[in-house]
């Protein structure tokens, strides 16, 4: 069959629009572009000013011809703050960036609080990407427990579900130093799909479907706002030990962006160590559980450890091998256990010295009949069922925050920032199906860490944890830190550990601590 001319230069025509629209897409698995086709009435990709009021403002709700369940347009407000005897003034945005597939086609809106200092320099001022955990968890945590212009209180009084969910100024925000935008990722937050390719929703919930994303997400926000010459940081917690050297290193290989530090809340660096057949499980837990035991005596930190920590990288670790063969060495550590954890003798030889999370956390104050928290050990809260062989318990750490932070930030969103998406805000979305890898690799990040290190000599790393943290003990992130070469030095690498659990910025004295650290690596 010939073609004629007219025909020919058609179908050259189409080939060449076809592959134009998935210039930045990747091999397999497919990946993310966040470019603006022509025929999108998306916000343009590379604006080069900083955002102003929109032109017109939608109902909630609303959405314009052929897109699905679309965000409202980006809103852009004037603040300010008066915090511990000074004021700052400061733009904040909250909105949306939408991301497409190869093909040109949308897959997801991804929302954003960003607060930008007024009368900065924004080209020489550093920009911060904040990032929760779960995964399916939003960055509202960090933004109203830590570091954005305003806090709600969330430990004493404050954590529990009725607590009144009223704003205040933070007098330990990080906006002194640093401009903040805070990323949900997809279906968390008022982040959602507007695909309804399932195929493609299942690839955002796998590590490196999750990682493109929100490299990409970074990477367009930079161009956006112009904001590709400033020092740049990212700030990760829990699962964002996982996602966060992944992130960067796809940002420095693929998106064309350099990242000038990584900032680490209680992160997880490797799922191996942390569950199943692996010993060294135990020792890692060992330090939280005998500091949560102390800390219901007398006020601990980390100086105050130093004896477990030796006992569980050696005696410990040295008895744990030899197996519950050994009878002397397993009673041998057994009791060791007991009287470090403060758990009852004839449990922790049941167990042969084996005290897992679970166990520790119903067996600690079981006499009268409470629980402790796992994200904060310190924390505790009554047993639903003290007289039940089975365990039905929630977290009295974690649970007790979903109410007032997700109340606070919708009210923060709505009311103050002017912002009005509809829908559900999701604090926290446990129906998410994640998946995490099968086979010879499960998901781990240390390699990230090393090579992201290796490739940039002036790359900083800080990792900080709370002492009474049972969902990611802080001994966990010590034994994996120090293994990485002699590259990751100390005046690269830092580790502090801090009174408080998992949020252990929930405590003032830690918060403070913790902002001056970030301050210092950043300047």
């Amino acid at each position: 069959m010939r073609l004629r001319p007219v025909t020919l230069a058609l179908l050259t025509l189409f080939l060449l629009t076809h592959r134009a629209g998935g210039e930045e897409a990747g091999q397999n698995p497919p990946k993310l572009t966040g470019q603006t086709p022509p025929s999108s009435s998306a916000p343009d990709a590379k604006a080069s000013q900083p955002p102003g009021p929109p032109s017109t403002q939608r109902p909630r709700g609303s959405s314009t011809s052929g897109e699905t369940r679309r965000l409202p347009e980006d809103s852009t407000t004037k603040q300010t703050i008066t915090a511990n005897g000074r004021t700052l003034s400061f733009t904040a945005t909250a909105g949306s960036l939408r991301l497409f597939n190869q093909s040109g086609e949308p897959q997801a809106d991804i929302a954003y609080t960003a607060y930008q200092l007024d009368g900065a320099p924004a080209r020489s001022r550093p920009v911060t990407f904040f990032f929760n955990g779960g995964p399916g968890a939003s960055s509202a945590y960090l933004q109203l427990g830590c570091a954005g212009p305003w806090r709600l209180p969330i430990e004493g009084d404050g954590a529990i579900s009725s607590a009144l969910p009223e704003l205040q100024p933070n007098a330990e925000t990080w906006l002194d130093f640093t401009d903040l935008v805070f990323v949900d990722p997809v279906d968390t937050g008022y982040s959602r799909f507007v695909s309804g390719d399932g195929e493609a929703h299942k690839h955002f919930f796998t590590v490196d479907g999750d990682v493109n994303a929100l490299a990409v997400v970074i990477r367009r926000y930079l161009e956006k706002y112009d904001r590709l010459l400033s020092p740049k940081f990212i700030v990760g917690e829990s699962y964002g030990g996982i996602r966060v050297p992944k992130m960067v290193r796809e940002l420095q290989t693929e998106q064309g962006v350099g990242i000038n530090g990584v900032i680490l809340i209680s992160p997880l660096f490797d799922f191996r160590e942390f569950g199943g057949t692996s010993l060294l499980q135990y020792a890692i837990s060992l330090p939280s559980m005998a500091a949560i035991a102390r800390e219901a005596k007398h006020p601990v930190t980390r100086a105050d450890m130093a004896d477990v920590e030796t006992y569980a990288r050696g005696d410990f670790l040295a008895d744990l091998i030899k197996g519950e063969a050994d009878k002397e060495a397993t009673t041998r550590l057994a009791d060791r256990v007991s009287a470090l954890t403060g758990i009852d003798q004839a449990v922790t030889r049941r167990l042969a010295g084996r005290l897992g999370i679970s166990e520790f956390r119903r067996e600690f104050d079981r006499g009268n009949g409470k629980v402790t928290g796992r994200y904060d050990g310190s924390a505790l809260g009554f047993d639903p069922d003290p007289d039940s062989s089975d365990s039905h318990f929630g977290d009295p750490s974690g649970d007790t925050l979903i109410a007032p932070l997700t109340s606070a930030a919708v009210d923060l969103t709505e009311r103050t920032l002017n912002w009005r998406p509809d829908g559900p805000y999701r604090l926290l979305n446990r129906s998410i199906s994640w998946d995490y890898g099968r086979g010879n690799n499960p998901a781990q990040s240390t390699s990230d860490l090393r090579q992201i290190l290796a490739l940039d000599p002036k790359l900083k790393l800080l990792v900080g944890h709370g002492l009474f943290d049972l969902a990611t003990p802080y001994f966990g992130s010590k034994i994996q830190l120090d293994q990485l070469p002699a590259y990751a030095s100390a005046d690269r690498v830092k580790l502090v550990v801090y009174p408080g659990g998992h949020m252990f910025y929930s405590r003032e004295a830690s918060r403070r601590a913790f902002r001056a650290e970030a301050e210092a690596l950043m300047r």
